[in-house]
């Protein structure tokens, strides 16, 4: 029994000098339709999520002393 052999594949072809450089010239044209924020948003912004993520960390830390005391009350008795 014999096997045939295929024949190999076509070589991969590099892609054309022009879609090469295709997708960094689609990042700048998405990147001139953003809108930025002005300095005062970014400013804001910055400040709330820094507020908010210092009240969640303190009420993360309540909630872990509790349940550390509730656990060593059930485990010391």
């Amino acid at each position: 029994m014999t096997t045939r052999r295929q024949a190999n594949p076509r070589p991969a072809t590099l892609p054309r000098t022009s879609d090469r450089f295709q997708f960094p010239r689609e990042v700048v044209s998405e990147l001139k339709k953003v809108v930025w924020p002005t300095r005062e948003e970014a400013m804001r912004l910055t400040f709330m999520v820094v507020v908010v993520s210092g009240a969640l960390g303190i009420i993360l830390g309540i909630i872990d002393i509790l349940f550390s005391v509730l656990v060593r009350s059930v485990l010391i008795g």
